[in-house]
């Protein structure tokens, strides 16, 4: 009896620890909150200096005074901390103009810019985003409620957006007009979610026509350049890397593909800064062999890429776990490995 008992308990203290545990993971209040300490909240009000009896003050100067002014707004753990988005500039000669509900993204009338309306209707077919009413001759559409999944929200806002493209002077704008923002079904007046979430609306749209132009110029590139050349070479500290004869937009296009081929799982990118991380586990020389090259003998586990852009050329350098760059003979042995990888069937 005693020890069905003692099982009974152990079962509770485990869902119970269970239920500690998904409660914790789901509360993410601490990533909008201030920490430390907030006994500054409670210092008292700033007084009026009154001198005894027979002592003179300084003369005042009124640069110097604090000025008294009401308290308004959230402080201390009701205020949210989280920077306010910030619009992207990812497309050449691009500007930004914002207010409470509407951001607007602004770009030159020019024969790149001809298609801005289709590249936008595409950009919301390939992001899943919901239309309630589209009108391609007045180049305006209505969105649908979009939920907006952050993993500091600990619940959803969903809003909806008007979309349209604008004759603006002499250049062509992309607005964005809010039209809603909700959280748990109840409406949202407060200006800086608005604000907040209209901006993450137009950075969707910024995101989607750049990914959709980045692709339609690497493809006319990879048409003009063709097979690619690789090279062992070494940096200004003699530490092995490959060159590659192609442009940096190219290669970083050509590269998570031809990693694949020889085993390596992209895991992380960042183009801005240039750095790929990757999983290596060794194919198996029937792979090698569809390839046309052999094996570069590379331990299994996890390594750095380093993209640098040089012009009309572009470098490769691996580092494993540590932070040690390959040996020269393994940088050697990746030329023809990387050159076969990224030519096989003229990598699109």
């Amino acid at each position: 009896m005693a020890i069905l008992q003692k099982s009974v308990m152990i079962k509770i203290i485990s869902v119970l620890w269970l239920m500690l545990l998904a409660a914790c993971s789901t509360e993410q209040r601490y990533k909008r909150q201030v920490s430390g300490d907030e006994a500054y909240l409670n210092a008292p009000a700033l007084k009026r200096l009154n001198a005894s009896q027979g002592i003179i003050l300084p003369l005042q100067h009124g640069t110097y005074d604090i000025a008294q002014v009401s308290q308004q707004g959230a402080v201390g753990k009701q205020l949210d901390i989280r920077p306010p988005i910030q619009p992207l500039v990812l497309l050449k000669g691009s500007r930004i103009e914002s207010t409470a509900d509407i951001s607007k993204l602004l770009l030159d009338n020019n024969r790149q810019n001809d298609t801005l309306w289709s590249q936008i209707t595409t950009v919301m077919q390939n992001e899943s985003l919901p239309i309630a009413d589209r009108q391609d001759a007045n180049q305006t559409l209505t969105t649908d409620w979009i939920k907006w999944n952050r993993a500091d929200e600990d619940v959803p806002f969903a809003g909806r957006y008007q979309i349209s493209v604008q004759q603006q002077g002499n250049q062509l704008a992309l607005v964005v007009k809010s039209l809603g923002l909700q959280q748990q079904e109840k409406m949202v007046t407060s200006n800086i979610e608005i604000q907040h979430y209209n901006r993450a609306m137009l950075n969707k749209l910024i995101e989607g026509l750049d990914k959709i132009r980045s692709n339609s110029n690497n493809a006319q590139n990879t048409d003009k350049i063709g097979r690619l050349e690789v090279q062992a070479a070494r940096d200004d500290s003699a530490l092995p890397r490959l060159i590659v004869r192609a442009p940096y937009a190219i290669v970083w296009q050509r590269l998570p593909p031809a990693l694949a081929k020889i085993g390596m799982t992209v895991t992380k990118r960042d183009r801005q800064q240039g750095n790929i991380a990757v999983t290596y586990s060794p194919i198996n020389s029937r792979d090698w062999d569809a390839l046309g090259a052999q094996d570069p003998k590379l331990k299994s586990g996890s390594y750095q890429l380093q993209v640098g852009d040089f012009g009309n050329r572009s470098s490769v350098q691996f580092t494993d776990s540590k932070g040690h760059t390959l040996n020269q003979q393994q940088n050697d042995a990746l030329v023809a490995v990387l050159r076969a990888a990224l030519n096989q069937n003229d990598a699109k």
